[in-house]
């Protein structure tokens, strides 16, 4: 199990900085119990607010290298309404890293409103969105294409393998430069869903 490094008093919103190379590790077998883990805790912490919680991300698909870091993906009825969720979450051990849109920032200002939380025990990002969002709908789809598509899930790889060789000043950016084969990933998997229809 990965430990996951003290969090110090990293503030909302600032970017994760690496000054060198990104860490991609092969698939893990035990990532799928590391998440499973974090789901129940997360269920605990929250009951019936937990409207869906799912692995996601490069950990989730069986045979691609990662970060060995946890995504995991939380629907809440409103991600704008933190006093339902955030004290629950915070006692549980998670801590708010990002807090998006900030008007701010250009680095975290997607359209999709967004929460992630860092955990206590292991390396993970909480993803929080609404019930609803087409964000959760992209994100399950494009796990579920890499799970079933060799292509794509060595094209994605060998992207992220080469991206994450250069020097980076922070996470954030890494995760930029890898838009463009996402996009084209994701518009694969979306019209494969359309047919499926």
């Amino acid at each position: 199990m990965s430990e996951l490094p003290a969090h110090g008093h990293h503030p909302v919103n600032a970017p994760t900085p690496v000054n060198g190379h990104i860490t991609i590790a092969d698939y893990d077998p035990a990532w799928p119990a590391m998440y499973a883990r974090e789901e129940a805790r997360i269920r605990r912490a929250l009951g019936e607010r937990a409207l869906l919680v799912e692995h996601i991300g490069s950990t989730s698909v069986p045979g691609l290298a990662a970060k060995p870091i946890i995504d995991i993906l939380l629907a809440v009825a409103d991600v704008a309404d933190e006093d339902a969720y955030l004290p629950s979450l915070e006692a549980a051990g998670y801590v708010l890293r990002i807090r998006e849109p900030d008007p701010t920032s250009a680095l975290f200002n997607d359209e999709e409103p967004h929460r992630v939380f860092k955990g206590s025990e292991i390396d993970l990002n909480l993803h929080v969105y609404s019930a609803g969002s087409g964000e959760i709908i992209r994100l399950l789809r494009m796990r579920d294409w890499l799970r079933t598509n060799d292509a794509d899930r060595v094209l994605y790889e060998r992207t992220k393998r080469a991206l994450a060789a250069r020097d980076w000043e922070n996470v954030q950016q890494y995760a930029v430069a890898k838009d463009n084969v996402i996009a084209e990933i994701g518009a694969r998997a979306a019209t494969h869903a359309a047919q499926e229809t």
